[in-house]
């Protein structure tokens, strides 16, 4: 960490005081307005949409399923794809797709329609199939590809920051260079670097040096504006990266307002971004946390809910014991040797029956082994994750006829192929968030009869403290919200 420490975000009078554009997000509506402009993100799971609210999210990939949602202007929609659970050609090939479809839409509507690549803001993920698949796509279309594209990872709330071009994580009350924590350890995705401009070159095979990475620094942003945005954006040509720094939404929103000028200017951009973009690309107002009676407007819905873990990073199992510990969960344990197993059939069968019965008198918790299995390399860990995902998708099947009042699912892979899979939902609105940029809630509009309206969570696996999910799920049971500005919630069921 020591050749990092210059650049801590949190070093006093090591950056200028974040610059405030007055008006930034009303500004930034307009300008969408002005020229039509429809943002769709193609989300690489389902925790991107950790900062929105009032957004449609849809799983199918015809455009059919998202060119309704895209038919507004000024309107936003995440596709999720779910990429980060497939190889990397499988990954390039439905960005191909995804975005030749989208640029056709915005063909045929009467404005453009702008891309976002959303992937994990502790950067695992299929960057350069991803983005060279989607410049591709832009190409031929259009005749030219983008001018350039735009690393930013940022989860504020997360306190996953970038500064000096180095991107930081928070880990417990520590901040650490990304490349230090656990998850640069990633069976699949992971890598070396903390410099995003390293992180770039490496993640090219060499193919692409860090000098010739871009970057618009704090000082650029919050001492120049965003006139001083568009012009280090103006320079960037032949699908170059751009770094942006930033530990302060009103860095976003600067930055947005510089893109947008730049864009207007004739420029193209692509943007890979973690979970704080979208909503200030989108320039949607904050909205504080939801409380159960923002959740059901109606009053709460009866019967018992259900908690799906998946994620394996030491977060979500500390959280989990604190759940266990706050008490009124039932659990029930997914053998993953099992699932592996012959006996497969036989244990899912059970692990059903359990969990149907379970239901109706208290909360259940389905979890998958804690111990990690991994595969001889990066592919065969892939495909463990994905028949261990496959079987949690056959349970939550199976129970959808105990009409659960709510779901949670902890984990990206496990959120995504719970909704798409077990759930069968289309189509979503994303209604905002349990604590501040953290852990959505969606009210499934087209999904499997016994799911339409039932609040679904999707909470990635690396966020939040170790009581979070505990604290969720008092929600979801009608109690207080201990992050809403009143404490309020109670009572409504």
């Amino acid at each position: 960490m020591a050749d990092h420490e210059n650049d801590r975000p949190d070093l006093p009078g090591r950056w200028p005081p974040p610059r405030v554009e007055p008006d930034a997000r009303a500004l930034i509506r307009q300008a969408h307005h002005r020229v039509r402009r429809r943002i769709a993100v193609l989300d690489d799971d389902p925790t991107g949409s950790q900062t929105v609210h009032d957004v449609t999210i849809v799983t199918g990939f015809a455009p059919e399923n998202y060119g309704p949602c895209l038919a507004s202007p000024g309107s936003t929609c995440f596709v999720l794809t779910n990429t980060r659970s497939m190889d990397a050609s499988q990954a390039a090939a439905l960005n191909h797709d995804l975005g030749r479809g989208l640029l056709a839409v915005g063909d045929e509507l009467d404005g453009p329609v702008q891309i976002v690549s959303r992937s994990d803001s502790t950067l695992r993920g299929h960057l350069f199939p991803e983005v060279n698949a989607l410049g591709a796509a832009r190409k031929e279309h259009t005749g030219r590809g983008y001018d350039g594209v735009l690393i930013v990872p940022a989860f504020l709330e997360a306190g996953r920051v970038t500064a000096g071009d180095v991107h930081w994580a928070r880990v417990g009350d520590r901040m650490l260079p990304v490349g230090e924590t656990e998850f640069a350890r990633d069976a699949t995705f992971g890598y070396r670097a903390s410099n995003l401009r390293d992180y770039v070159a490496e993640k090219s095979g060499g193919v692409i040096g860090s000098a010739a990475v871009h970057s618009i620094g704090l000082h650029d942003i919050r001492l120049g504006g965003p006139s001083q945005v568009a012009d280090i954006l103006m320079q960037v040509t032949d699908g170059a990266f751009v770094v942006v720094n930033a530990t302060d939404y009103a860095d976003l929103e600067t930055v947005v307002l510089g893109l947008l000028a730049a864009e207007d200017a004739g420029r193209s951009f692509l943007s890979r971004v973690g979970p704080s973009f979208p909503g200030v690309l989108a320039g949607l107002p904050p909205r504080p946390p939801l409380t159960s009676a923002v959740i059901w407007p109606a009053g709460r819905r009866p019967g018992h809910g259900l908690v799906v873990v998946g994620s394996h990073v030491g977060l979500t199992s500390r959280q989990i014991e604190v759940a266990r510990r706050r008490g009124g969960l039932v659990e029930v344990e997914l053998q993953v040797e099992a699932v592996l197993g012959d006996g497969a059939s036989r244990h899912l069968a059970e692990v059903v029956a359990r969990l149907t019965e379970t239901l109706t008198r208290a909360d259940a918790l389905l979890f998958t082994s804690r111990s990690l299995r991994r595969g001889s390399d990066a592919a065969a860990s892939l495909d463990i994750a994905r028949r261990v995902s496959d079987a949690v998708v056959e349970v939550v099947r199976g129970i959808r006829a105990a009409n659960p009042a709510w779901v949670v699912a902890k984990g990206g892979i496990t959120s995504h192929d719970t909704a798409v899979r077990g759930l069968e939902i289309r189509r979503a609105e994303v209604v905002g968030q349990m604590l501040p940029g953290l852990v959505s809630v969606l009210r499934p509009v087209d999904a499997a009869p016994e799911m339409v309206g039932v609040p679904y969570v999707v909470f990635a696996g690396n966020v939040g403290r170790d009581d979070t999910l505990a604290d969720v799920i008092d929600v979801l049971r009608g109690g207080p919200s201990p992050y809403s500005a009143d404490g309020g919630g109670a009572g409504e069921a």
